[in-house]
């Protein structure tokens, strides 16, 4: 899976425990009407990968979805969700409005697209509803 958007904050990397684990998030804003801010972590070697990154640059990370299953001391079962990133990769920023133009074809007109009828009677009947 992919999530695109732009960079909105890179934590530091932290370590966790005795063996050294290693985690680092980071933000990602999508561009949607509805605009999102999904937080992805990257663990262990992958931490690394965000550290020729910005805040503000157009991304695309590859990301697992991850769940696990929690019993906690009074025996209820909770769940938890993850997003974890594996890859990143800069976009080309779009550019900006009315900068870049490339004039298109003019589309065809309907009198360019059809040849007028010459068989046509008034007292033919057709299946148009009005």
């Amino acid at each position: 899976m992919e999530v695109s958007g732009r960079i909105k904050m890179i934590d530091e990397t932290k370590m966790f425990g005795n063996n050294g684990f290693r985690k680092r998030e980071m933000v990602v804003t999508t561009d949607e009407q509805y605009p999102q801010h999904i937080m992805v972590e990257f663990t262990q070697d992958k931490c690394d990968l965000l550290n020729n990154y910005r805040v503000g640059e157009p991304v695309k990370v590859s990301i697992n979805l991850r769940g696990r299953e929690w019993v906690n001391p009074q025996g209820e079962t909770k769940y938890f969700n993850s997003i974890q990133g594996w890859r990143i990769e800069k976009l080309q920023p779009e550019a900006p409005a009315g900068g870049g133009y490339q004039a298109q074809p003019p589309m065809p007109s309907a009198q360019d697209s059809f040849e007028p009828a010459t068989n046509f009677r008034e007292e033919d009947h057709d299946d148009l509803p009005f």
